[in-house]
């Protein structure tokens, strides 16, 4: 089967909730991918960050096969050691408690609504369940994390949404402080915006954000589906402002490529959870926690959390030394590998377009900004190769 032939059966079968771009990959391995016309890659975002390890990474493709050949699936209603092992690594690396486990993150992030909520009928008044999120933020696709999702191009097909979401501007704490009255029970934000813009907050916003749920007694909740495992330079991206959260949640490479997500918590906001409160009937088998568990020791073992932040430093020395003589290139935002290539006289739809006709996958958040979400262990010459492809795309478009 070649591109054309995928796009054909694509175009045939399947719903049209996706913009496909003319490509079909059938092969990876660490930051590159072959299409089905035997072209070959650089990626730069990693399935939307989600390849924390690379593509197909020996540790993770090893684990798979060995926990396929030996147990796929139980349930929840048994013990399942591989969770177990998963959840206590989780929480040696990070301030939770316990876990409990999913399939992405918009369940994820489901669960950590569900549970600030249930937290809240136990320590506050019967009508205090309202969560404030940030305008721009992204907390999934269901119909509540749509909803706590705070961009209006999004609600609009599926009014009438839920109740008890509230909206005010990120890296205001102003604003934060106007929204919060005696309903409000939990801030949930992204400790950088990824979809939103790669927004990253001001010095002091999320230490403010903490300081003012401590006062207010409510739940503080990280949405670390993008930030979560390394990409940010650290392990999660509370730590890089010293805030630990009461909830916070992940997915994307936390499987190294394969399906899982997590709600993670302090024990005081754990409790509340009780049998039958919550489930998931996927979440956490044996074959998601044994990819998982093997991600994250690729990542620790191979010191990638810490390549993730050299090379992000990497990236914006060069973006800072090409902008001189790459008309495109105005800029860049972001820490560690979630970053944001800021555009000029260019549009970034067209350019992730031009990209990928010259071998480089690269994701437009925007007219005016590409997404940078490389694998953890991309390389120094990985990155020269990569910006030296958006560069002569980028003026390959000014010229026409």
């Amino acid at each position: 089967m070649n591109n054309q032939q995928a796009a054909e059966l694509t175009e045939k079968y399947l719903m049209t909730t996706y913009a496909q771009l003319p490509v079909a990959f059938v092969r990876g391995e660490g930051s590159r991918l072959w299409d089905a016309d035997g072209k070959q890659y650089l990626d730069f975002v990693a399935g939307i960050a989600v390849l924390g390890p690379g593509h197909c990474h020996p540790k993770v493709t090893a684990a798979i096969c060995e926990q396929a050949k030996t147990l796929v699936h139980t349930s929840n209603l048994y013990h399942i050691p591989p969770q177990g092992r998963l959840a206590k690594k989780l929480v040696e690396l990070s301030c939770a408690d316990r876990a409990f486990f999913c399939n992405s993150g918009a369940e994820a992030n489901e669960a950590a609504i569900k549970l600030a909520r249930k937290w809240a009928g136990i320590h506050h008044e019967p009508d205090c369940r309202d969560i404030i999120t940030a305008h721009k933020s992204f907390h999934g696709r269901t119909l509540l994390t749509v909803t706590a999702t705070g961009q209006e191009k999004y609600h609009k097909p599926f009014y009438p949404l839920p109740a008890g979401i509230k909206y005010v501007d990120f890296n205001d704490i102003a604003a934060l402080q106007a929204a919060v009255d005696e309903k409000t029970c939990a801030v949930m934000l992204e400790p950088i915006q990824a979809e939103g813009g790669i927004n990253v907050p001001d010095a002091g916003y999320l230490p403010g954000v903490k300081e003012l749920c401590e006062q207010h007694n409510l739940l503080l909740i990280f949405d670390e589906v993008q930030t979560g495992v390394g990409r940010t330079g650290d392990w999660f991206g509370y730590m890089d402002e010293g805030v630990e959260p009461d909830i916070f949640t992940l997915a994307k490479s936390l499987g190294g490529g394969f399906p899982i997500g997590a709600c993670l918590a302090k024990e005081h906001v754990a409790q509340a959870f009780e049998p039958g409160d919550h489930a998931s009937t996927f979440g956490g088998n044996h074959l998601a926690c044994a990819a998982a568990l093997a991600a994250i020791e690729a990542i620790e073992s191979e010191g990638m959390v810490q390549n993730a932040k050299a090379m992000g430093e990497y990236f914006k020395q060069r973006i800072e030394e090409l902008k001189r003589g790459c008309e495109p290139f105005a800029g860049m935002r972001g820490r560690g590998l979630l970053l944001g290539l800021e555009l000029q006289n260019v549009n970034g739809r067209e350019l992730q377009k031009a990209c990928l006709d010259e071998g480089l996958v690269i994701n437009a958040l925007g007219d005016d900004l590409l997404r940078i979400a490389p694998p953890l262990n991309i390389t120094t010459q990985e990155i020269d190769e990569g910006l030296r492809i958006i560069c002569t795309a980028g003026r390959q478009l000014l010229d026409s």
